[in-house]
């Protein structure tokens, strides 16, 4: 998994046909998405409940490009070796998941996975100051976790711009998470956004059997946001 700060999409499959989730992770893929976001909600932390790491494995010989796991749990140290085990590449945690945010970071490298810090709305970005050379990527939540389809919230693209200033020339990457469409796009990606989660506006208008507006939905979104960077 190389670094750089091109454009990436990454369908969230919580968007998908849940009875054909397969299917769905090689349509987005053939159709142009550069990751695949898992969502992994435990009713505690967040008030849904939707993965564990077993559907992590089940996904994994399905996906080919990178498999972005997302842990809205709490505690989530104890788990992070089984989403490792699963198959993901990426694993986020959120800054308020655990005691030790420096120590569950450590761990997520130590198991020789990339290591994600997420924000939710109300978390300043002050939070990760002392842990960035940790990081491998912070997502920045433009919706409060717990459920696709929200709307998004304006107030988060400064957050990104100072994010953006705070990493200077480390190798992390910013991705959102939360409303992102062909609109909202270019706004996060201005101020330094470059992995752009988008469920239902990917997801929109196709299915497995009939993707071709899985492949229009990520090129506006792409397009948008690297226009916005021009």
């Amino acid at each position: 998994m190389s670094f750089d700060r091109r454009i990436r999409i990454a369908p969230s499959i919580l968007a998908a046909d849940f009875a054909d989730f397969g299917a769905e992770c090689r349509a987005v893929e053939a159709e142009g998405a550069d990751w695949v976001h898992v969502d992994v909600m435990d009713g505690h932390f967040v008030p849904n409940i939707t993965f564990g790491p077993q559907m992590v494995k089940a996904l994994r010989p399905h996906v080919k490009t990178v498999m972005d796991v997302h842990l809205m749990i709490a505690p989530v140290d104890a788990y992070l070796a089984a989403f490792a085990e699963a198959g993901a590449d990426v694993i986020t945690a959120h800054v308020e998941a655990g005691p030790h945010l420096d120590r569950t970071l450590q761990a997520i490298r130590d198991l020789g996975k990339k290591a994600g810090v997420a924000l939710n709305p109300a978390t300043p970005p002050e939070a990760i100051g002392w842990v960035l050379d940790r990081v491998d990527l912070v997502c920045v939540m433009t919706v409060n976790p717990g459920f696709g389809g929200q709307g998004f919230i304006g107030a988060m693209v400064p957050k990104v711009r100072r994010l953006r200033e705070m990493i200077g020339d480390r190798p992390i990457h910013i991705e959102i998470d939360g409303g992102v469409t062909a609109e909202t796009a270019p706004l996060v990606a201005a101020a330094g956004a470059d992995v752009l989660v988008a469920g239902s506006a990917v997801f929109k208008g196709g299915s497995a059997a009939s993707p071709a507006a899985y492949g229009a939905n990520i090129r506006a979104i792409r397009e948008a946001a690297e226009a916005a960077r021009s």
